[in-house]
This record gives C-alpha cells, structure tokens and sequence, in this order.
C-alpha cells in the first residue's frame, strides 16, 4: 500500500477498477445508486436554504460553485449539475474519471472534471467554493485530519462542507462489512475496512480542528423490505454531516 497526501495508492487502484461498471445501477455501485437520491435530497436542500433558494425550485443552485471530492464517476456531481450548480469533480482515480466525463458528456452537463487531490487544488482554489461534498471518501484517505484541513481551505467564509461515511460500530461491522461484502454480495470484497471507519465524534473533532462548526448530522437507512434509502435520526451505520465556516 503507497500513500500519497492523504490519498492510498490501493484504494486509487480499487475504485479505478469499478470505472466501467460505475454507472450500472445493478452493477457493483448498486448501493451508491440506491443512496444517492437520499443523500443528494438532503445536501441539496441544505445547500440550498444556506443561499435563501427553495429546494424544490427546478435548478436551486442555480449559480453556486460546488466541489464534489473523491467524485469517483460522478454520481453525485451529476445531481449537483442537474440542480443548476457550476461543478467541479476531483479524484485521483484516472479511470473513473474518464467514465465521469463520457458520461456527463453524454447527459450535455457541463461538468468541471479534474483528477489530484484536494491538498493540491487548495493550492490554486482556495476559498473558491459555496460547498464542498466529499461522499463516501474519508474512510478510505491515509489522513484524517490533513484531509478535512484541505476541505476546508477550499470553501469561502460561510461555505459549507458536507460528508458522507460509516460509523465505526459493532452493526455496521455486521451490516456494512460481513453482510454488504460477504453474505449478500452487494458490494466487492474487501471495499471497506472497518478499521476505517469513523465515529461521528471523531469526525466532528477532526471538522472541528480544521477550523470548521458541525452544523447537521443525520443518518442514511436502508428500509429492508423495499430496499430504498431514507434520511433518519439513526447514525449507527451510514451517516451525513454538515459542517460549515466562519
């Protein structure tokens, strides 16, 4: 395993080889496609209110610039796009990005698509942007902290961050790990380390040191019979956290 910032080269490689399966909604992203009305639901909504928008206008973020970090193939800067958001997606997957642009190409968005890191692009962007996304990403970076510290160099004062992650708990070993991983094949083997998880405290503290006020939390819930995601108070296994600056 290499590290690179706060990236790890085998967690690069692994995301990489999914880029032509990414957009199959029965494919190996199955669960991201499941979740993303869910969580982009909820983000938009935020990001929207924050700006005096009504959520359910057709293009509420009509004029904002947003970063989506760790955007693999873009499905949630996709959603971004399509709500009126000037994007920009960051990733340091090669091969997912280039699924990312045939596939915004194809849709006519126009969508901002840059592979590196986001140390690197605080360097030439910083304070560049209304909100900064970062999805099912910080379980998988070599450093916390220097992460979170790099997210939030790139918001304007005001801008709000927001993530998405897994508890570290006994369930979400059980659900997200054994059960998702090993018994229902609903994600590759070997996806997620549940050593890598984060609790919502630690995060909120790690938030909290880069200069950044926890806002929001809420958790993401699969209900088991119609397998579709809900917004809850349940934060045990998946959850989303708002933080913002200044």
């Amino acid at each position: 395993m290499t590290e690179d910032g706060t990236a790890i080269g085998a967690e690069i490689a692994k995301f990489d080889r999914l880029a032509d399966a990414w957009w199959d909604p029965e494919g190996p992203m199955r669960p991201l496609h499941a979740m993303n009305p869910a969580r982009m639901g909820w983000i938009i909504a935020r990001i929207a209110r924050r700006h005096g928008r009504d959520p359910a206008a057709p293009r509420p973020l009509e004029g904002l610039a947003i970063l989506d970090a760790g955007c693999g193939a873009g499905l949630a800067a996709e959603a971004l796009a399509r709500a009126g958001a000037a994007v920009t997606g960051l990733d340091a997957a090669a091969a997912a990005l280039a699924t990312a642009r045939a596939h915004a190409a194809a849709g006519g968005l126009a969508i901002d698509y840059r592979e590196g890191l986001p140390e690197d692009l605080a360097a030439t962007h910083r304070g560049r942007f209304d909100a900064v996304l970062s999805l099912e990403v910080v379980e998988h970076v070599a450093d916390r902290e220097a992460f979170c510290r790099a997210l939030a160099a790139l918001l304007r004062p005001g801008g709000a961050l927001f993530l998405s992650t897994l508890n570290r708990t006994p369930r979400s070993w059980l659900l997200a790990k054994l059960g998702a991983e090993y018994l229902l094949r609903l994600l590759p083997v070997g996806t997620h380390d549940w050593r890598q998880f984060v609790r919502p405290a630690e995060l909120g503290a790690a938030l909290r040191r880069a200069g950044l006020r926890v806002a929001d939390i809420a958790g993401l819930s699969m209900e088991p019979l119609s397998g579709r995601w809900r917004v809850s108070r349940d934060v045990g296994v998946n959850y989303l956290m708002m933080a913002v600056a200044g």
